[in-house]
């Protein structure tokens, strides 16, 4: 049975949102890569999926290569269109994977970045809790390193998603899986005198489910949690550039170093793949090389 193009990418990219539940990022990266690689098949007359073949896959690499793109992302579109053809095999709508003997291209696995412990501690101190914006600030800040949470985790809480008096909350990842993050002392500290008083001047009785809002009383966006982390960090007086996730590195990297085993550490994280969490046993390995080298007398 021969599809038309587009009917094809649309088919998949339903079955990713529909059984898979990825998250929208996610799919939006997806139909870009197959969005790339149509673009490209109709340049080189190529009309139908059963059309496609290594050659052609190979060529499309090639010329993303040649734009310029890294390994990573040249590796990512080929994952896209593995992606892509496993599904038109399995509904039976063509015969041939054109990928399966095409072998990803090499990429070096960048370690995480992360904070030392003064370093967070020197940003907790710069937040002034005595205005509501302050005292929002730290708590964002006590969240992200407590939980672990990713960014788009964060600016998705809502109250419900809370259970204070257990000490968790309940967290949705990506494609929407639901897991349960504990929540340390100071966290919950930090949280209770924002709900208190904080919060409240925020939404001046504006109603709204989100945990963290603006001076407005409406829900934080990515990109604001972005700019306030990077605001801190200038008050702390750090050089560095500061993100969300910086964070949520140092949550996993801190954990491993102080013995917490892997396993528990990917569920808090919410890695389906324990491969994902082993990169920060990598680092930790490096913290402890460090140490033993300056402390050990025969180092």
């Amino acid at each position: 049975m021969q599809q038309d193009w587009d009917e094809a990418v649309d088919n998949y990219l339903n079955y990713l949102r529909v059984e898979k539940r990825l998250a929208n990022n996610s799919l939006e990266a997806y139909a870009r890569d197959l969005r790339t690689f149509g673009e490209f098949s109709k340049k080189i007359k190529v009309s139908k999926p059963s059309q496609v073949t290594e050659s052609h896959i190979l060529e499309f690499l090639v010329a993303l290569h040649k734009k310029g793109l890294k390994a990573k992302s040249v590796a990512r579109n080929l994952v896209a269109l593995r992606g892509w053809f496993a599904f038109l095999i399995n509904e039976k709508l063509i015969k041939k994977d054109p990928t399966a003997q095409i072998e990803s291209p090499k990429t070096l696995k960048k370690l995480p970045h992360f904070l030392s412990l003064s370093e967070i501690d020197t940003m907790l101190q710069a937040c002034d809790k005595k205005t509501a914006r302050g005292m929002r600030d730290f708590c964002i800040l006590q969240f992200l390193y407590a939980t672990g949470l990713r960014v788009s985790e964060l600016t998705a809480l809502e109250f419900n998603h809370l259970y204070l008096d257990a000490g968790y909350l309940r967290a949705f990842g990506k494609g929407s899986k639901e897991r349960v993050v504990p929540l340390g002392k100071e966290a919950l500290a930090a949280l209770k005198e924002y709900l208190q008083w904080g919060r409240p001047q925020l939404t001046k009785k504006k109603i709204s489910d989100a945990l963290f809002v603006s001076a407005r009383g409406e829900a934080l966006t990515r990109q604001r949690i972005w700019q306030l982390l990077n605001t801190i960090a200038r008050k702390a007086g750090l050089k560095k550039k500061i993100t969300p996730h910086m964070l949520r590195h140092s949550f996993a990297t801190h954990l491993l170093e102080r013995g917490a085993d892997l396993r528990s550490v990917q569920t808090m994280l919410g890695h389906s793949d324990i491969s994902t969490t082993q990169i920060y046993t990598h680092v930790s390995n490096t913290h402890l090389k460090n140490l033993y080298d300056k402390f050990h007398p025969r180092s």
